[in-house]
């Protein structure tokens, strides 16, 4: 009796190979990299905006006396998405965008490292305001900024009456941090790398 088995198997990895090859084939377009890579940042910049608004309401609902700072500020950066893995050794990683008199003024990628067992991966944001132009400037200037390095960042911590600490609020740099429970508190932003990213 004909044995049909190896004769299937090889036809399922025929199809299987050919099925790969189509799908491989398929991804190739006749669109330029150059345009269909414009589209997707464009796309991407979009998405970060969006989500920076939705970042700076929420935090104007966890801390209204933000609004007033950010409002007063030369340059606010927002990274709305800082994602950290990490098992042993860790790092941060996300993408933000720099806005100077409520315009966009370039998008910036920042990350971070630490050690310690901090198993899973966690999301936060932060806003990083400039209340003077000196700093802003300094700041727009460097090619990589270290927190802690090139200048130091208040991150501000809310009392028990709801209230941004004054001297805090003065400080030339000001951060918030914030995760899905709200704003963070004890929050030290020392060693956090800022770079620009290409236009």
């Amino acid at each position: 009796m004909f044995d049909t088995f190896p004769v299937l198997r090889r036809a399922g990895i025929a199809a299987a190979a050919i099925g790969a090859a189509g799908l491989l084939f398929a991804g190739c377009t006749t669109t330029t990299p150059s345009k269909s890579s414009a589209a997707s940042t464009s796309d991407q910049r979009q998405s970060l905006n969006s989500a920076a608004n939705a970042t700076l309401s929420r935090l104007y609902e966890d801390a209204p006396q933000s609004k007033e700072l950010v409002a007063r500020a030369k340059g606010v950066l927002v990274f709305p998405d800082v994602l950290s893995g990490s098992f042993i050794i860790g790092a941060e990683h996300g993408k933000g965008v720099l806005r100077v008199g409520g315009a966009n003024a370039g998008y910036y990628s920042t990350t971070a490292g630490s050690i310690g067992f901090q198993a899973g991966a966690q999301s936060k944001a932060m806003v990083l305001l400039f209340m003077t132009d000196e700093s802003l400037n300094k700041f727009r200037k460097s090619s990589g900024w270290t927190v802690g390095a090139d200048a130091t960042v208040a991150v501000v911590n809310i009392g028990a009456n709801g209230r941004i600490d004054t001297n805090t609020a003065q400080q030339p740099i000001v951060g918030f941090v914030m995760n899905n429970g709200g704003l963070m508190a004890g929050v030290s932003l020392e060693g956090t790398k800022i770079s620009k990213l290409d236009p």
